[in-house]
Order: C-alpha cells, then sequence, then structure tokens
C-alpha cells in the first residue's frame, strides 16, 4: 500500500464545520502524540500484567500465550475497520457519529444514540479497569516496603486517590498530559525491555518452552476445557481496548483525518508485539506456579518479580509498571472524557448542558473530566463484595467498547460502494476486513457475558450483562420516551450532519483515493 500523497483537501477546521460541528477544543495534538494517547491507554503493563492472574487460572501458560497472539490478530481486523471510517469522519465524536452518517437515515439517530451509549459505558468502564488495576500494583507495592495489608476497602481507597489524581491533572496541567502521553510511549517501550532483559538475564533457571506454550491450568470450577480457553480470551481482549481514543482525539489533532487513523492502527500493532515479549519474559520466569497465585500481594507478577530478581530488583521494577499503569489511567480518563464532552454537545446525557462545557482558560472539557473519574469509580464499588468484581469490569469494558466498535463497521458494509472514503482506507480489502471484524466482536460479546467461575454465586456472580442491561434499558427507555424526537435533529440548534457533496476527508469521490499504509 501506498499513501496517495493527498494534501489539497480541506484544513481539519473545514472538514469539521463540513461534518456539522465548531471547532472549540484546541488542536495542539501531532500524529504522534494522537497515537501516544491510544498506546498509553492499551498499555500492555497495564492490561496484561493486571488480569495475569486470571489468566494464570483460565486456561494458564498455553492460554495466555497463544491467546495473546490470536486476540491481537483480531483486534488488527476491528481496527483496520475503525481507522477506515475514522479517516472520513474525523470528529471527537467519533463512533456514535459515524454511525449516525452510515445508517439509513430514518434510523440513522437512533443507531447513533445506541452506539453512543455503549461507547461511554465501555469508556468508563476501561477507565475504572485501568485504575483499579493500578490501585492493585499499589497495594502490592506498598504491602512489599511497607507491610500495607491490602483489603478491598483499602483498595478502593487507593482506586479513587489515583481517580483523583488524574482528574486533577487533566484538569490543570493539559500541556503536562500531552507531554506525559508522549513520555509514556517510551515508558513503555524501555520498561517492557528493561523488564525483559532482566527476567531473561537475572535468573538461573527458566520455565521450558513446553510449559509456556503448552500448559493448561483450569482454576475456574468449569469441566469444559473449551470453555476455559474461551474465558482466558478476556486477558488479551480487555487489554486491547482503548485505541477509539485516536478518534475522539482527532479535534484536536493535526491532519486528523490520517493521523487518526494512522494512531489506531500503529497503537494496536506495536502494543502486540509489546505485549507478547513482555507475556513471555514474566511466563518464562515463573519459579512457582502455586506461590505466584497465593502471592500475599495479590498480584502474581509482582511476586514473580520478587523470586526471579530478588527484593530490591522486583520492587524497583514493580515501581516501573505502576507508573505504565498511572500513564495509561491518565490518558483513558482524557480520552473518556472528550467521549462525554461530545456526546453531552449533542445532548445525549442527562445534564448535558454542564458535561458540555469548556473551560474558556485551558479549552478542555472539565466538567466531562469529572464525570468519567466518578463513573469509573461507581464501577468499581462492587468489589467490596465481590471478589469477581475486577473482571466483570473489565468485561464491561470489552462488551461496551467492542459493540460501539462493530456499529459503524456493519453499517459500513451495508452501505458498501456508497461510502465516501478518507485519505486513509483498506481498498479492496475493506469488505473482507470488515466482515472478519463483525463477527469476531459477535462472539466476543456473548461469551464474555457468561460466568467466570463455577459454582456461581454471589460473590463470584459476573455482573457484567446487569451492567449492561441496566445502560441499555435506561438508553431505550430515553430514546422512546424522548430523545427519538430531538437527538442529531435539526432542531437541536445546530444543522444536523449529514452528507454532503465534496465532503470527504481528501475532497474527491468515492474510489479515487489509494489504499494509505497503516
Amino acid at each position: 500500500m501506498t499513501d496517495d500523497g493527498t494534501a489539497s483537501g480541506p484544513s481539519d477546521e473545514e472538514r469539521l464545520a463540513q461534518l456539522g460541528y465548531t471547532q472549540v477544543l484546541a488542536r495542539r495534538m501531532s500524529a504522534f502524540s494522537n497515537y501516544a494517547v491510544s498506546f498509553t491507554i492499551i498499555s500492555v503493563l497495564s492490561g496484561c500484567l493486571t488480569l495475569y492472574l486470571f489468566g494464570m487460572n483460565t486456561g494458564g501458560p498455553a492460554v495466555i500465550t497463544w491467546g495473546w497472539v490470536a486476540v491481537g490478530l483480531m483486534t488488527l481486523f476491528v481496527g483496520l475497520s475503525m481507522a477506515e471510517i475514522c479517516s472520513a469522519y474525523p470528529t471527537s465524536a467519533g463512533l456514535y457519529f459515524w454511525a449516525h452518517r452510515l445508517a439509513p437515515p430514518r434510523s440513522a439517530a437512533a443507531w447513533a444514540w445506541f452506539t453512543g451509549w455503549f461507547n461511554v459505558l465501555g469508556q468508563v468502564a476501561v477507565t475504572a479497569g485501568i485504575d483499579f488495576g493500578a490501585a492493585s500494583f499499589l497495594g502490592a507495592w506498598l504491602n512489599l516496603q511497607f507491610g500495607f495489608e491490602v483489603t478491598p476497602g483499602r483498595t478502593i481507597l487507593l482506586f479513587a486517590g489515583i481517580l483523583v489524581l488524574h482528574g486533577l491533572l487533566n484538569t490543570f496541567g493539559v500541556r503536562i498530559v500531552a507531554l506525559l502521553n508522549s513520555v509514556s510511549v517510551w515508558w513503555h517501550v524501555l520498561g517492557v525491555a528493561v523488564i525483559v532483559g532482566a527476567l531473561a538475564f537475572v535468573p538461573d533457571e527458566h520455565r521450558s518452552a513446553s510449559f509456556v506454550f503448552g500448559e493448561f491450568v483450569n482454576n475456574t470450577g468449569w469441566g469444559s476445557g473449551v470453555y476455559v480457553v474461551a474465558l482466558g480470551l478476556l486477558m488479551a481482549q480487555y487489554t486491547f481496548t482503548g485505541y477509539d481514543a485516536s478518534a475522539h482525539m482527532t479535534e484536536e489533532t493535526h491532519d486528523a483525518s490520517t493521523a487518526g487513523p494512522r494512531g489506531i492502527v500503529r497503537s494496536i500493532w506495536t502494543s502486540w508485539i509489546a505485549g507478547f515479549v513482555l507475556l513471555l519474559g514474566f511466563t518464562f520466569a515463573i519459579r512457582s506456579y502455586d506461590g505466584a497465585l497465593a502471592s500475599p500481594t495479590g498480584a502474581p507478577p509482582a511476586q514473580i518479580l520478587l523470586d526471579a530478581l530478588g527484593a530490591t530488583a522486583g520492587k524497583l521494577l514493580l515501581l516501573v509498571v505502576i507508573g505504565a499503569q498511572l500513564f495509561c489511567g491518565m490518558a483513558s480518563v482524557t480520552a473518556n472524557s472528550r467521549m462525554i464532552y461530545a456526546f453531552s454537545r449533542d445532548g445525549a446525557l442527562p445534564f448535558s448542558r454542564l458535561w458540555r462545557t469548556v473551560s474558556p482558560r485551558t479549552r478542555t472539557p472539565v466538567a466531562a473530566v469529572w464525570l468519567a473519574a466518578g463513573g469509573a469509580l461507581l464501577l468499581g464499588l462492587p468489589y467490596l463484595i465481590n471478589v469477581t468484581a475486577y473482571a466483570a469490569v473489565t468485561s464491561i469494558a470489552v462488551i461496551g467498547l467492542y459493540l460501539a466498535y462493530a456499529v459503524p463497521t456493519l453499517l459500513r458494509l451495508r452501505k458498501g460502494d456508497d461510502f465516501a472514503r478518507g485519505p486513509w482506507h483498506l481498498g479492496r480489502w475493506s469488505r473482507t476486513v470488515g466482515v472478519i471484524s463483525v463477527v469476531w466482536v459477535g462472539v466476543i460479546t456473548v461469551l464474555f457475558m457468561l460466568p467466570q467461575v463455577s459454582p456461581v454465586t454471589s460473590e463470584t456472580f459476573n455482573y457484567a450483562p446487569v451492567a449492561v442491561l441496566v445502560v441499555l434499558g435506561f438508553a431505550a427507555v430515553w430514546w422512546f420516551a424522548s430523545a427519538r424526537h430531538w437527538f442529531l435533529r435539526p432542531a437541536d440548534g445546530r444543522a444536523a450532519p449529514r452528507e454532503t457533496a465534496g465532503a470527504t476527508a481528501e475532497g474527491t469521490a468515492e474510489g479515487t483515493a489509494d489504499p494509505v499504509d497503516p
């Protein structure tokens, strides 16, 4: 594939106006900064390691290793499909706006409404999952360093403190956040290299390849190995979430119609490689499998570092992991707030007038930042009574986000050749990649709503379906009672999004641009 080199189309602000919006947010981000946000939210040092305990129980090393390879490939298909649409519609509204543009006119607002609500649910759950994971690892480090007793209540307090920190950074440290997102890329890359290097060269002994690639462990209580393998895919699939951030940040990015899609795709494939290396490093270094599972820190990766490298080095590298997780949570709050801002701009959330306000000093949606943090805290509170709550939060994140990811792709497939491409597209591979994406999302949506532990009790119940149904039910009631009369209609005070001749990102007709290298 080659870059078509198009540079004669409308400016970023003109293209945004063609899509029906006025430039309000400050457009400060480079293509690298846009990519950095998605790469930071995927964060292999967060997702891979915070759910490593889950992976050790649901399939063990074999599923951790091969599941990462398989899920990474399928995620790349999903990301490629999204990137193509992002190029055509570079706006922070993102997925629900895409759905509105691609759906049949009579049902377009409904498609957009429910896509947006799934996106909000997934974004809030991702923020909750990331910062809760950071709280768990911070608790483990405090336990090792100061004898801090890790309890559900104390973990929730750490979780709340981290959310407040990320809210404050996104409120007052806007330029710092942009800088830290760029630093985060190198923190992750160098962090993975240092950790894997230490785990590879310091220990005298390592596990065999047959253990890493073939050892199957089932501590779920379920008798079906196939079912357990399927459950074990959650570790990888949860890690590969949040890359829609590149789309939500397009109104703040230069050359948005190419920088946004490239940010999505590059964040996936670079994370795929880095995560595989990281998981191999940890799994080869396991000294005692049962000892890691029963670690007093509550975090098997922390125990693996201690057993393999000793207390001092282990605790230092654990700080590297925690730093990456904090970067990740900060970026997630940023992206989440932009989605909330955009959805509120179209009046789709209760008290939208508040959530869509923009600080005149920083030109950022401050109220939306705190709604993102507060919603994440609420999703994490069930951990006080449910020991499997963290896995449920990650399931909610995957289900909410991937449903929102798949709907625009499904609608794009239905639109066929009438879809007006942007300068970045897949050419003749568009349909094939899109079909694979939609089928995969259908599979994981069902899969991650299923019970994860047997027997199913109040303490082990997977409450992901309940959260999804509550949000879906609320959105459906509001839609039929009121929103169907005004959401994305001309009467809402601005021009309703509509297709206009020559309004593609490159200003050319369908099929005239060359496909672009991701």
